[in-house]
């Protein structure tokens, strides 16, 4: 008889990402896990102390898959480096639909903002704009409430945009706020 394989973590976060990306956040559990890994429910608590664990592996891989595609964006320079971020989150809410809800469209009071990220978007600001940080900052929450709110409705299948329009749409709003912003 063969020996057993042993299913590592990576396995188990695949497998439950998999399910996330096809059903949704809430369709993760062990029982549905282990049927799609083809073993109990054993391995998965070998592994992990509780789903609580697996779920918050799963958006740890969730945000490294956005933080890729927004790598690739910023690389591909089709656009400049803050519309391109802005660019790869809006498709990573069309093409990882449940990924992009699980990341940003669930109750996160609990969670620190990701200030790095914030950090290096406030300086990209300051750069492009000459603003000071407070402005940068004031200016950089403007704009991500604006990306956001095209995500959502990209995620929720609510109004579908073309990517022309779409990249028209962001920089007509970033125009008008660093327009409004050296006016003051």
């Amino acid at each position: 008889m063969p020996p057993k394989t042993k299913l590592t973590r990576e396995k188990i976060i695949e497998a439950a990402v998999q399910t996330v990306r096809e059903s949704g956040a809430d369709a993760l559990n062990a029982r549905d896990l282990a049927q799609r890994l083809g073993c109990s429910t054993q391995p998965i608590f070998s592994n992990f102390a509780s789903m609580g664990e697996v779920r918050l592996a799963v958006v740890a891989e969730a945000d490294k898959l956005y933080e890729e595609m927004c790598r690739r964006e910023i690389e591909s320079a089709k656009y400049p480096p803050y519309k391109a971020s802005g660019m790869a989150y809006i498709r990573f809410a069309a093409e990882e639909k449940e990924l992009f809800k699980l990341l940003y469209m669930r109750d996160r009071r609990e969670e620190s903002l990701p200030s790095e990220a914030d950090s290096r978007m406030t300086s990209t600001v300051m750069g492009n704009t000459g603003l000071e940080k407070q402005d940068a900052e004031l200016f950089h929450l403007e704009m991500w409430a604006f990306v956001h709110g095209i995500a959502v409705m990209i995620a929720t299948n609510y109004f579908p945009l073309e990517w022309e329009l779409i990249s028209s749409i962001l920089t007509d709003a970033y125009q008008g706020l660093k327009s409004r912003f050296a006016k003051e």
